[in-house]
Formats: structure tokens, C-alpha cells, sequence
């Protein structure tokens, strides 16, 4: 592998398993030829898996894979529920900060990987597994100030990957997170395992929107956290596409970024209708979050906490990752319950 940080690349520790790496992609990588059984011929045995060499452009950084990665950490949960849900738990050595529950069908899959830490781990400790490549969900997996850039990384031997919601474009959809799919598919050798599972989310979004397709849309707010001001999603947030898709609206879509602080005198003259609460560790529990707003004699004539209309979405599934789909049901369901009888 090699990746535009420095002319050359060190292995280290990795030196010592290169060809046992390059033995086990082979024969876990789809559609690669079988191993020469008389042991005769050692060149095939180490041939190129299918499809390889792969290069991948991620936040400025170029990446050719000549195998599949076989040693994984993910940071962030995102990155670790898109892996399993390839099936690629085989590759995953350790995960790090969980946000939320983790989904049903991947959460025996998802406590069988040894947690390196409650948030990110240290560069260190990341390195005691001896990764390959290392998957982050969030921009500070990376955070050069803990020591954890990703030229520390390449100067170690070990590939990155960043989600490509921190790549600075300013505006996430859905179709980031099918693409982010579709590239992790093709590292790991596994695009048609990608293919059916992008297929399968675009299938339950689509049945989702199709069930309040002709409804009057329905205005929503979204409650991050804060309490002197409101902290929220923006326009260029997926957010504002998973409730547009579900049959509403953002009331603050035209905040021009994903994510930004508002007056609660702003959310009392958008008269919301919903309240879409983004539930994860350290901001206080959804319970909290519903007292507060409840509480708050300014809000009162507030049309959903008049009528206590919250819907509560994982944080983790308003992110670019296989939880976007599931969200986008979720709020549907949340804003147009009749439409769901």
C-alpha cells in the first residue's frame, strides 16, 4: 500500500506479518482464485486478489491498496456498524466510542471486538493491535494535537480512512452515504456485499417516502443540545434530507451549515410542530433534554411541546453510515403516524 505522505514507507511492526496479511486477504477477498494446493507455484498463492490494486482518494489523502486490509480499528461507531454490516467483523481487531445502542442485528457481532476506549483511544493503545488500517467516523479520530494524525499513522505503516462527512464539502445527502459504502466495499474486496446493501437501505428509504408521499408537510425542529441557545441542525446537514425525505421540513434549513446555534425566540416564531431529538452520550439523557424544553415557560405555545411531539433519533443515525436508511423510517413513522395505521 502506499499513500501520498512521505516518498517512503515504513512496515515496523507490520513487517513481521506482511505475508500472512497478504495470505489471509487472498483468500477472504470474494472471487479470488483458490490456493495451489501442491504449494508448487508460490507466485500464484501470492498473486493480487481480484480487483486489486485499488486507490482511494479520501480528504486529500491517496491510498492504493494491493490487498484487502485484514486488521482493523474503527473509531467512532458509524464506521464499525457500516463494517459489520458487510460482513466484515473477520477484519476488525478494535472498536472505539460508542454513541447509542448499537443496532440488534449487529450488536453480538459488535461486543465480540474488544473496546480500546469510551472515546477516542490513544495513538498507543491503537497501535498495541498491531491495525493495518484504522476507519474514523468523526474528524478528531484523527486529532493531531492527541497525537493521532494520519501522517502519524502513515509514518507508522498504517493506512486511514476518514468518513467522507469531514471532508469539508459543507453538505452531506444520502447519496454520501451509499458512496461511503461503495468505497469501503472496495477496499476491503467485497463491492458486490456493498452493492446489495447500499440497494437494500435505498429500498427502505424509498418504501418510507412513498408512505407519506401526498401528505402536508410537517415542520421540524431539531434539538441537539443547549440551553441559552439552541444547537441544531442546518440546511447542509443530512438531517434536513432524512426529514425531508421522511415528509417534513426543517425549520431552519436555510441555516447555511450543518450544524449551528439559533435563539429560542427563532424556534418560537417557526412554530415547530416536531421535535426531533438527537440522543448520544455526554449531552444529557432524552428524558433531560424533553424536561427542559417542557420546562421552559417561552416555549409553552410552542405547537410541539404543546403537544409533546418529540421523535428520537440516534445520533448515530443522522450520520454517514447504514443508520441514515433506518432514520429515515423512524421520522416518517414520527411525523405521519396515520400515514403508518
Amino acid at each position: 500500500m502506499s499513500q501520498l505522505f512521505t516518498p517512503a514507507r515504513t512496515r515496523g511492526f507490520l513487517r513481521a506479518t506482511a505475508a500472512a496479511v497478504a495470505l489471509s486477504s487472498v483468500l477472504l477477498t470474494t472471487g479470488c482464485g483458490s490456493s495451489d494446493e501442491s504449494g508448487g507455484d508460490a507466485k500464484a498463492t501470492a498473486a493480487a486478489p481480484t480487483g486489486f490494486p485499488v486507490t482511494i482518494d479520501n480528504c486529500g489523502v491517496r491510498t492504493t491498496y494491493d490487498t484487502p486490509p485484514s486488521r482493523v480499528v474503527t473509531i467512532h461507531q458509524h464506521p464499525a456498524e457500516l463494517m459489520l454490516a458487510l460482513g466484515l467483523k473477520d477484519r476488525m481487531v478494535g472498536t472505539a466510542f460508542p454513541d447509542s445502542a448499537v443496532l440488534p442485528e449487529l450488536k453480538k457481532d459488535y461486543e465480540a471486538i474488544p473496546e480500546l476506549a469510551e472515546r477516542e483511544p490513544s495513538f498507543e493503545k491503537i497501535l498495541d493491535t498491531e491495525p493495518e488500517f484504522v476507519y474514523g467516523g468523526y474528524g478528531s479520530a484523527f486529532a493531531e494535537n492527541e497525537g493521532r494524525s494520519r501522517k502519524a499513522f502513515a509514518d507508522a505503516g498504517i493506512d486511514t480512512h476518514l468518513n467522507r462527512e469531514y471532508c469539508g464539502k459543507k453538505r452531506v445527502t444520502m447519496k454520501d452515504t451509499y458512496d461511503e459504502i461503495r468505497t469501503i466495499g472496495k477496499i476491503f474486496g467485497v463491492p458486490d456485499r456493498a452493492g446489495t446493501l447500499v440497494a437494500d437501505l435505498e429500498d427502505r428509504v424509498g418504501k418510507a417516502a412513498a408512505k407519506v408521499e401526498g401528505d402536508p408537510e410537517v415542520a421540524v425542529f431539531v434539538y441537539d443540545s443547549g440551553d441559552k441557545t439552541a444547537f441544531t441542525a442546518g440546511g447542509k446537514s443530512l438531517g434536513t434530507e432524512l426529514i425531508r425525505l421522511a415528509g417534513g421540513e426543517n425549520v431552519f434549513a436555510d441555516l447555511d451549515d450543518v450544524f449551528g446555534d439559533v435563539s429560542w425566540e427563532q424556534v418560537v416564531e417557526r412554530r415547530p410542530e416536531v421535535i426531533a431529538v438527537y440522543d448520544y452520550a455526554g449531552a444529557g439523557s432524552v428524558e433531560q433534554k424533553k424536561k427542559f424544553l417542557l420546562s421552559q415557560p417561552a416555549l409553552a405555545d410552542v405547537p410541539a411541546v404543546r403537544n409533546e411531539r418529540f421523535v428520537v433519533l440516534p445520533l448515530t443515525a443522522t450520520l454517514v453510515g447504514i443508520r441514515s436508511a433506518y432514520a429515515v423510517d423512524d421520522l416518517a413513522r414520527g411525523l405521519h403516524p396515520e400515514s403508518f395505521r
